[in-house]
């Protein structure tokens, strides 16, 4: 299936011959609106935070939908200091290809730096925005590490759960350490 606006997600797929399925769903601001509108659980959803550091350079974070961005984990991970979110109007110009609310997690394509979170090693099979509100790309969790060559860490926020108690979140150590696939 075709995407409905040229990105450069499917063209870097489509050289290197991977794997991946587009399906439509009803407009999603979110990622996870895009997995409520997609039917998929929220942490396999991939979502991409664009952050900027104190000297101005751009970083892409990606954690699962179910999850929120650590700024300081992500600073210790990735040796960049003074992490903060980038605007609209900055995500608007780095990823002009793009709606707003629909980075695809391929900082690479756009000379960005991508983190990548271990956790979300865990699926299989990974969904994310596909440059558009409307429609949601999945592959194999492998072709996705092979494609977007990110850098792995330890920097998002668990959302507490009935078996999670927030004196027992709060007590969860939270590593730094990053490596490359």
């Amino acid at each position: 299936m075709a995407m409905s606006k040229h990105c450069r997600v499917q063209t870097l797929l489509d050289e290197e011959e991977l794997e991946y399925d587009i399906a439509s769903h009803v407009e999603a601001w979110t990622a996870r609106g895009v997995a409520a509108a997609s039917h998929v659980p929220a942490r396999e959803v991939a979502k991409a935070v664009v952050v900027r550091d104190g000297a101005g350079r751009y970083l892409m974070a990606v954690v699962p939908a179910s999850c929120r961005l650590d700024l300081d984990a992500l600073a210790r991970a990735s040796c960049h200091r003074g992490l903060t979110l980038a605007t609209e109007d900055e995500v608007s110009r780095l990823f002009p290809d793009c709606e707003p609310g629909a980075v695809p997690p391929f900082g690479n394509l756009y000379d960005i730096p991508t983190f990548l979170d271990a956790c979300v090693c865990d699926v299989p099979e990974l969904f994310f925005s596909a440059g558009n509100r409307r429609e949601v790309l999945a592959m194999r969790l492998p072709d996705y590490l092979w494609a977007a060559r990110p850098m792995l860490g330890s920097f998002c926020l668990h959302a507490a759960t009935a078996r999670d108690s927030p004196k027992a979140l709060a007590a969860r150590p939270v590593r730094a350490a990053v490596t490359q696939p």
